[in-house]
């Protein structure tokens, strides 16, 4: 039950933030983030230690942004089936999935978000930089089409679900916790002030936003939480497992991560 949050505001000095809240079993291993990828040395971003992916992933010199999330629908094949971990890769990298072979992959939700030149700007022109425009895009994946949409302006929650949970159900007891969810922290993030955090800042430079990512108080077994905590049975143990938190700012990119969700001394600034 992963959970992106993405705030979208041309005329700020952030034009973009991106929340990415990942839930896993937690004995899945994992490397916090670093550039851990030789064919692409520019990415920085966790790497899961099974398949050699990412959930999000960051190049900071255009700067671009790129996460994904579960999506429901058809699964594919397991013979020959690809890691859904590759695809923050290839957005970050290229800012765009590119040709993928998508039956191989399970349903997903992508998002990805960067600075834009305008058109026949020239970014090695001496003077000042030009001025940058900002874009978020979303590609879902369910099995048997994919859709991509513009994200604008605005608040978006995206869940397994979809945007704002609108996707096709399927069990009963995870969609009531992701239309709790978002019920639940949509209306507090809007009437929040919208941070400003710099890149090279602290994380406190999240502002009113920064109680609520961390949990708003809530325990993590209620069916609000946006950390979940679960415990399946058998010594398998589901829930949130990292926050990353991506500013796209006019004059760079900064990156917040913390590997124990709600503790708020275990905050890394990355970039």
């Amino acid at each position: 039950m992963c959970t992106a949050i993405v705030s979208v505001d041309p005329s700020s000095p952030v034009p973009v933030l991106l929340v990415g809240v990942r839930d896993e079993f937690v004995a899945r291993s994992w490397d916090p983030p670093a550039r851990h990828w030789p064919d692409r040395p520019r990415l920085v971003g966790g790497r899961d230690q099974r398949a050699g992916g990412t959930w999000l992933a960051v190049d900071p010199d255009v700067p671009r942004a790129a996460t994904v999330l579960n999506g429901r629908g058809r699964m594919a094949p397991e013979a020959g089936r690809l890691s859904r971990g590759e695809l923050p890769l290839r957005v970050a990298a290229d800012g765009k999935p590119g040709d993928l072979d998508l039956p191989r992959f399970d349903p997903f939700h992508l998002i990805g978000a960067e600075a834009v030149l305008p058109l026949g700007a020239d970014p090695q022109t001496p003077g000042a930089p030009p001025d940058r425009a900002y874009a978020v895009r979303m590609w879902s994946w369910d099995g048997e089409e994919m859709v991509e949409r513009s994200l604008g302006p605005g608040l978006h929650l995206v869940v397994n679900r979809g945007l704002e949970g609108g996707g096709p159900s399927g069990d009963d007891t995870e969609d009531a916790h992701m239309s709790r969810r978002i019920e639940h922290f949509r209306p507090r993030l809007a009437a929040a002030a919208r941070p400003e955090p710099r890149p090279g800042g602290t994380v406190t430079g999240w502002g009113e936003w920064l109680p609520l990512i961390e949990g708003d108080g809530l325990p993590r077994t209620d069916k609000r939480a946006l950390l979940p905590l679960i415990d399946l049975g058998g010594g398998r143990v589901w829930g949130t497992t990292s926050v990353s938190l991506v500013a796209l700012a006019r004059n760079g990119i900064g990156y917040e991560f913390s590997p124990s969700p709600g503790d708020p001394g275990a905050w890394t600034t990355i970039l």
